[in-house]
């Protein structure tokens, strides 16, 4: 299957999921009266569980999978490294604190755009850093480690924030961004996250010919007429956006930018370009499916789609690690 009709299959996939995310519940809803609600007609609660709980929450879940998906397969071109994500690097984690400091002080309530700007400058900060150091290093190790050190600083920087939260709402408020989820969003939240996911993936999709070019090494690229500093500022911006306004939207979900890509990479020809679509459908279709796990899975509360992603990913992670290892 080459990367077009992968794209395809998997862009089906995730519209058929959105759909079944629709139907399902706590309380199911039959297709027919799912067609009605969408279209204007059927009782007036069906169109609200619809078009104000479940399609909004699957659409977030859609577009949080997709803008990590698609940061992972740039980063991971970028630095020529299997192992780049996200969540792995610290961007997520990075994201999350300086969001987490907006919630703490309320200022997400006085303006709404405070909590998107501040994912969004934390995942820049963190794609930067990480950008900074990946050309002195050609250790996987060093690079990973970097990013589990910045994960670290910035989940103890979190503790103390809900250790000194002044009251119980904000630190309910914390939590959730720290674990992840998109219970509850509304299109207005995907609507103040949208131009910092869009902008994102535009930078992501346009480079695409120079992701492609690094494969060959950088001297044998920039021999090609590939400007470097360029493309490095163009990923992480990219990067740094797309996941910052994931975050904003569903706080920290860790491994599926590492996961689809990898998943993907071996079928459009180990080629980063060819990588970005698939991995960012992937990635959305795989949080849609999981969030749906988490709605009907019967459980005295509520499991965190971050925490599900989590126990999903971290052990193909592992996986993954252990193969490169290995040299498989």
């Amino acid at each position: 299957m080459n990367g077009r009709a992968l794209s395809v299959a998997l862009g089906i996939a995730a519209l058929l999921a959105i759909v079944a995310a629709c139907l399902l519940g706590s309380t199911p809803l039959p297709a027919g009266r799912l067609l009605a609600a969408l279209v204007g007609g059927g009782e007036p609660g069906d169109a609200v569980v619809v078009w104000a709980i479940r399609l909004p929450r699957a659409l977030a879940a859609f577009v949080v999978g997709a803008a990590l998906g698609a940061s992972g397969a740039a980063l991971q071109g970028l630095l020529r490294n299997p192992l780049a994500e996200p969540g792995v690097l610290g961007v997520s984690a990075s994201a999350a604190l300086v969001a987490t400091v907006v919630l703490y002080w309320g200022l997400a309530e006085a303006f709404p755009w405070a909590l998107p700007l501040a994912a969004v400058g934390g995942a820049l900060a963190a794609t930067a850093l990480i950008a900074a150091v990946a050309p002195r290093t050609r250790s996987v190790v060093t690079l990973v480690l970097v990013g589990v050190g910045l994960s670290s600083f910035a989940g103890a920087l979190m503790a103390l924030l809900m250790n000194l939260a002044p009251n119980p709402f904000s630190l309910a408020d914390m939590v959730n961004w720290m674990m992840g989820s998109v219970a509850n969003r509304s299109f207005a939240d995907i609507a103040f996250a949208a131009p910092f996911i869009i902008a994102g993936l535009t930078l992501l999709f346009a480079t695409r010919r120079g992701l492609s070019a690094l494969t060959l090494g950088e001297e044998a690229a920039s021999g090609i007429g590939l400007n470097l500093s360029r493309q490095r500022l163009a990923v992480v911006l990219g990067a740094g956006l797309a996941t910052g306004g994931a975050v904003s939207m569903a706080g920290t979900i860790g491994f599926v930018g590492i996961v689809a890509p990898h998943l993907v990479r071996a079928r459009v020809g180990h080629d980063p370009a060819r990588s970005l679509l698939p991995s960012a459908l992937l990635a959305g279709l795989f949080l849609v499916v999981a969030d749906i796990g988490v709605r009907v899975l019967p459980t005295d509360s509520e499991l965190k789609l971050g925490v599900v992603a989590a126990l999903v990913g971290a052990p193909l992670f592992v996986l993954i690690a252990a193969r490169r290892r290995t040299g498989a």
